[in-house]
């Protein structure tokens, strides 16, 4: 006789995201949104162990000034970060970046040059030698390369040369990455322009090409060769966008309570938490991979390993305000970024005030500064005054600043960006295989495919897709 099957669950499939910044708001919000659309019945808590939501996004109002801890906005040539803006009712709240916020600058001899915006401006510029300059446009008649993951100084050195590899690509990794362009792998952070060489065998070709599809569409080419967005953010900064997604979760969300380990049983999980046990079908860990690795730890040691191998660059972020006549120096644009070599000791500076309206009270200067990342871990170990005094030793002589700043904020991240170096695709590959075993656990966040707060919103969908998919396929059994 044939053994009669099991009758089917009544109660709905839960899932549990741990972890509360972008990556874990969003997914949880596509699958309660996809969820509703469907006509599915899902169960959706998200556990945070801090007492707010956000995780590095934060938003700081006082005094007139408005400054962010974290991300600074995000790129406006995503669909699905302006979908869920839309999604949520967020479109009038929406704040673009001025017209003036293209202009970027580089400290390169002692000075501040402007980033030379066509291929005739460039040959001019005095950022390179004309040695340096020259060989860059030579980068058409240079050999494709293997296909290896290489470095990011690896690759540039063999397109555009060693001094625009040291000089321009190292202040980019600086101000993407806070990384080592040495280190970094060039496939896993820099993606597009890994593609931009295989697809079209120089990136000459593959600049004129999109330079085309640009003119084509009414956009615009970003000097990493994608389309280059507008740096967008809220009226009332990044906080906006963290404080409406937790809201429309509502008691989904809780906050305060962490999650210290995952167990497996059957096709379910059991997380551990300071309140207690939990139950789930499927979760997701959209915690940092450092935070991710310690759950997993008595789940799967070889996982667990994994995660912890990807590492994070400290950074701080000094915010300094200035009455205008302070500041002896035009501050209109985006800011500068600097080169290591050049004798600073910060990473860069943006400049707030100029970039987004409303950020600092009429006649004064708001400057966001940049200092730590993977060459200088210790500046973190630094008091406040002694970190302020850096920061201001360095920022005096290129922005001609006279007296004091009327107004300060420090914020500080010991692990605060990922660090995708060479191996990185081969160490997700590895993770990959590990989650195999262990079917309705799936990973998210910034510290895999993009550090940025697009790349999350766009991982989130396709996150929240594949749970989806576990969970029907077991509530249906």
């Amino acid at each position: 006789m044939t053994a009669p099957s099991s009758p089917k669950r009544s109660d709905p499939p839960r899932v549990a995201v741990v972890g509360g910044g972008i990556a874990g708001l969003a997914t949880a919000f596509e699958l309660v949104d996809r969820a509703k659309r469907s006509g599915a019945e899902v169960d959706v808590v998200l556990f945070e162990s801090a007492e707010r939501a956000g995780g590095n996004i934060r938003t700081e109002s006082a005094d007139g000034y408005t400054s962010e801890w974290g991300p600074n906005g995000f790129l406006d040539n995503v669909p699905a970060t302006l979908d869920l803006v839309e999604r949520l009712g967020l479109e009038e709240s929406l704040l673009p970046s001025g017209d003036g916020a293209s202009d970027r600058f580089l400290f390169r001899s002692g000075r501040l040059h402007p980033l030379p915006m066509s291929p005739i401006d460039f040959l001019r510029s005095p950022v390179l030698s004309l040695p340096g300059r020259l060989r860059v446009f030579l980068e058409q008649f240079q050999k494709t390369g293997g296909g290896a993951d290489e470095s990011v100084f690896s690759f540039a050195s063999r397109r555009i040369g060693k001094e625009a590899a040291a000089v321009l690509v190292d202040s980019m990794v600086s101000g993407v990455f806070a990384g080592d362009v040495r280190s970094l792998s060039l496939r896993s952070a820099f993606p597009k322009m890994f593609d931009m060489e295989s697809t079209y065998g120089t990136l000459t070709k593959a600049m004129i090409h999109k330079m085309k599809e640009a003119k084509r569409k009414g956009t615009r080419v970003g000097s990493a060769g994608g389309f280059s967005g507008r740096l967008t953010s809220f009226r009332g900064g990044l906080a906006t966008l963290i404080d409406t997604l937790e809201k429309s979760l509502g008691d989904r969300v809780r906050l305060r309570c962490a999650v210290g380990s995952l167990e497996r049983k059957g096709e379910r999980y059991t997380l551990l938490t300071e309140g207690g046990r939990e139950e789930a079908d499927a979760v997701v860990l959209a915690a940092p991979a450092w935070n991710a690795s310690s759950i997993v730890g008595r789940l799967d040691g070889e996982l667990s390993i994994e995660l912890a191998a990807i590492r994070s660059a400290p950074v701080a972020v000094v915010c300094t305000a200035f009455d205008e006549s302070s500041v002896g120096r035009p501050v209109e644009g985006f800011g500068f970024l600097v080169p290591r070599g050049e004798g600073l000791r910060i990473l860069g500076a943006l400049w707030t005030s100029s970039i987004f309206e409303g950020r600092a009270p009429a006649g004064k200067v708001l400057l966001r500064n940049m200092i730590g990342g993977a060459h200088d871990a210790g500046a973190l170990e630094l008091e406040d005054g002694p970190l302020l005094d850096a920061v201001l030793h360095d920022l005096r002589p290129v922005m001609d600043l006279h007296g004091e700043p009327e107004w300060v904020r420090i914020f500080r991240f010991s692990k605060g960006i990922p660090q995708y170096n060479v191996g990185h695709g081969a160490r997700l590959e590895a993770i990959a295989r590990r989650l195999k075993s262990l079917p309705g656990l799936f990973l998210a966040g910034n510290s895999y495919r993009g550090v940025a707060i697009n790349a999350c919103v766009e991982e989130a969908a396709r996150t929240a897709d594949a749970v989806l998919v576990h969970v029907g396929s077991l509530h249906d059994a």
